[in-house]
């Protein structure tokens, strides 16, 4: 049996991973889908008051009450940053990360540092008139149909005061961690680009691919299990 902590990307929720979950579980594992402050079923807890470190004591405060101690951790997107701060002050809880389409950052970079000028402009302008980023068209996501539906209905604004907020952190202590990159690249997402390059210049990276767009988790549910489970017996 092994332990999977689960933590969504921006403008999403624990509800991205329904589909997911029941396969993890099927198999004798346990998960858990982490919600962070401020988003999802908690969005009645946006403020201005909430920080990077914030959604990763939500992530920390999981691991400690469930007593986690060799967990998969996986982090969807701007939750790249999260496992990342995570991975930082609790390693020995750690059995892997595991990045979705995911920001990988360097020491001091914030999410917003590897974004183009004109995105960063559009993001930084949202904040300073709502304090929240608005959640874009799941088309973007690569989701079509009765997805892109459900997630249009589901995505919430994103707490603004994430967005440039840098990670500081020990790079010698994330990186001794088993670290995988789950490269969704069809459609590709362009804020994701530099981090598919940069991991593919980055020593001890586990590659993979999955043929789908940035969620994975609801355009190819069955492909994302597939890669998952076969990271227990790793």
């Amino acid at each position: 049996m092994a332990d999977f902590v689960l933590i969504h990307g921006a403008w999403h929720g624990a509800w991205c991973w329904k589909k997911l979950l029941p396969g993890l579980w099927a198999a004798g594992h346990r998960a858990f889908a982490v919600t962070l402050t401020g988003t999802g079923e908690r969005a009645h807890q946006l403020s201005s008051d909430i920080t990077l470190r914030t959604h990763v004591d939500d992530v920390a405060a999981i691991v400690e009450a469930e007593e986690l101690q060799h967990a998969i951790v996986v982090g969807h997107s701007y939750g790249g940053m999260v496992i990342t701060g995570l991975a930082d002050r609790m390693p020995q809880r750690i059995a892997r990360l595991v990045y979705l389409d995911a920001v990988v950052p360097l020491p001091g970079e914030c999410w917003s540092s590897t974004h183009a000028a004109e995105t960063q402009a559009q993001r930084r302008q949202a904040i300073a008139e709502a304090g929240r980023i608005p959640p874009p068209d799941p088309a973007i996501f690569g989701l079509t149909g009765e997805d892109a539906q459900w997630v249009a209905r589901r995505q919430t604004p994103h707490p603004g005061g994430v967005y440039d907020d840098p990670l500081h952190f020990d790079a010698a202590r994330v990186s001794a961690l088993p670290r995988t990159f789950i490269d969704c690249h069809a459609p590709a997402l362009p804020t994701i680009a530099v981090m598919r390059d940069r991991v593919r210049q980055q020593p001890g990276w586990q590659l993979e691919k999955i043929a789908t767009g940035h969620d994975a988790m609801i355009s190819a549910p069955e492909e994302l299990l597939r890669l998952l489970l076969s990271m227990t017996s790793a």
